[in-house]
């Protein structure tokens, strides 16, 4: 699997602009603030059909402009897939596979399979559920188009039953159509939750001898699916809070409200954990993930690397540096000292200045 050309019109700060890339390491240099990241940003939205950093089109398409055009030539098992994306100010976006538009975007999930690094992936440890619920999703939708279904009916059902829920208190006798959303909250819920069961089962399995590695012997790490119901006691659950539901006026029992725990030697590391087990343990998480995916479809993912390298330790650097020698890999950077003084191969150069980008010598 390997992206081969991207072309951008009027995307964030580019206003037009065509890059070719090698198939293992590429990097992107220059400094702050000059575009570096909205090109792994466009990469990922063609996997994932969204960005890592916002959910409004509107803020991708260049200031002057009232529609933005990504294009990305990749290939997958020996075939060859073009993506396209049309974002618009006042319209939704746009979505073609091999110049054939799709009439849903979660259609584009499994195409190909990314994996993004950020600074910000600490947010996985340090912040609130919603942030490990992202990272299973996303992970789960690129590697499984029935997880995907589920998700999207599910979130439809739970929109449905939230209005219900906030109409019961002025019409009364939508009281009784709960039955029907319980029913099919239940049954969307109940194969998300199964699905997550297997997703973090398989992550213990693969997790623990990369922090082991990682902590030379010296941390375990465990991660807990700390589900919010159970899948069996589902639907009787949602009729049993159904009152309390009316009067807070929103859903209270389902996988929208589940989250992970993540240990380390038993300890909880988001609460308990130093700031150097937190980034040791996102790191672990994202190598780990890195491993299923190859488990899953027989390929390396793309990997996009967003100025990691400058948050992590040589001997961290060292780790992820090794993992990342045989796939397909963008990284952005500030200078190329971290890379020279590892001796890492750098196998294709491009420097990015204010919106433009030009291939240096190796």
């Amino acid at each position: 699997m390997r992206v081969n050309k991207l072309e951008l019109v009027n995307f964030r700060n580019y206003n037009s602009l065509e890059i070719d890339f090698d198939s293992n390491i590429n990097i992107l240099y220059g400094m702050n603030a000059q575009g570096k990241t909205n090109i792994l940003e466009s990469i990922y939205m063609c996997s994932t059909t969204k960005s890592h950093r916002t959910n409004k089109d509107i803020e991708m398409i260049n200031f002057n402009e009232d529609e933005a055009h990504i294009k990305l030539n990749i290939t997958k098992a020996d075939k060859e897939f073009r993506i396209d994306i049309h974002l618009k100010k006042n319209k939704k976006k746009g979505i073609a596979i091999n110049r054939i538009p799709i009439k849903r975007a979660d259609e584009l999930f499994g195409i190909f399979n990314v994996i993004f690094f950020s600074p910000e992936d600490l947010n996985i440890i340090k912040n609130g559920p919603k942030e490990r619920r992202k990272f299973i999703d996303i992970e789960l939708c690129q590697l499984d188009k029935i997880y995907v279904y589920n998700l999207v009916n599910y979130n439809k059902v739970l929109n449905q039953r939230n209005q219900v829920l906030k109409d019961v208190f002025f019409e009364p006798s939508l009281k009784e159509t709960l039955d029907i959303w319980d029913m099919q909250l239940a049954k969307y819920g109940k194969e998300i939750i199964r699905r997550r069961e297997e997703f973090i089962e398989k992550i213990n399995e693969i997790i623990l001898p990369i922090h082991s590695d990682i902590t030379d012997n010296l941390e375990t790490i465990k991660i807990e699916y700390d589900k919010n119901v159970d899948e069996d006691d589902f639907y009787e659950m949602l009729v049993r809070k159904r009152n309390d539901d009316i009067s807070r006026k929103t859903t209270t029992i389902g996988p929208h409200r589940d989250d992970i725990i993540i240990y380390s030697n038993d300890i909880n590391v988001r609460t308990y954990g130093s700031q150097g087990q937190k980034r040791t343990a996102a790191l672990s998480l994202k190598l780990a993930e890195i491993e299923l995916v190859k488990k899953q479809i027989g390929e390396n993912p793309i990997l996009l690397l967003d100025d990691v390298l400058s948050e992590l330790d040589s001997s961290r650097q060292n780790h992820l540096l090794k993992t990342i020698k045989d796939i397909q890999t963008i990284i952005t950077c500030t200078g190329l000292d971290d890379f020279i003084e590892n001796r890492f191969k750098i196998d294709k150069v491009f420097e990015v200045d204010n919106g433009k980008v030009e291939v240096k010598t190796v």
